[in-house]
């Protein structure tokens, strides 16, 4: 799986960063897509990710549906902060590459 990132450069949503991708490459998802991933800068500082999620309405109340859940509580719970950590990690390695490319043109 490789995470790709589409920078946020128009600034809006204020503390979005970036959109990210999940790009399968191996397996029966090879050469599909997972999107609806966001990095977005904490008010407090830190970074967080936010996962696809599909929004609805009930009684004129909205709520979002969670589109990448666990199979059970525990090991849902480990899995969801490992990948969100991968992709901030992937991330930190996305503007660090951006910023050696930009002193070395």
């Amino acid at each position: 799986m490789q995470i790709r990132f589409i920078l946020n450069d128009k600034g809006s949503p204020a503390l979005k960063l970036a959109d990210a991708e999940l790009h399968f490459t191996e397996g029966p998802l090879a050469g599909l897509r997972l999107v609806g991933f966001a990095v977005w800068e904490g008010k407090r500082g830190g970074r967080n990710v936010t996962f696809p999620a599909r929004t609805y309405s009930v009684n004129g109340e909205r709520r979002s549906f969670a589109l990448l859940r666990p199979q059970d509580s525990q090991s849902g719970v480990d899995a969801h902060d490992a990948l969100a950590a991968q992709i901030l990690d992937a991330y930190a390695a996305h503007v660090a590459a951006l910023a050696a490319e930009a002193v070395t043109a």
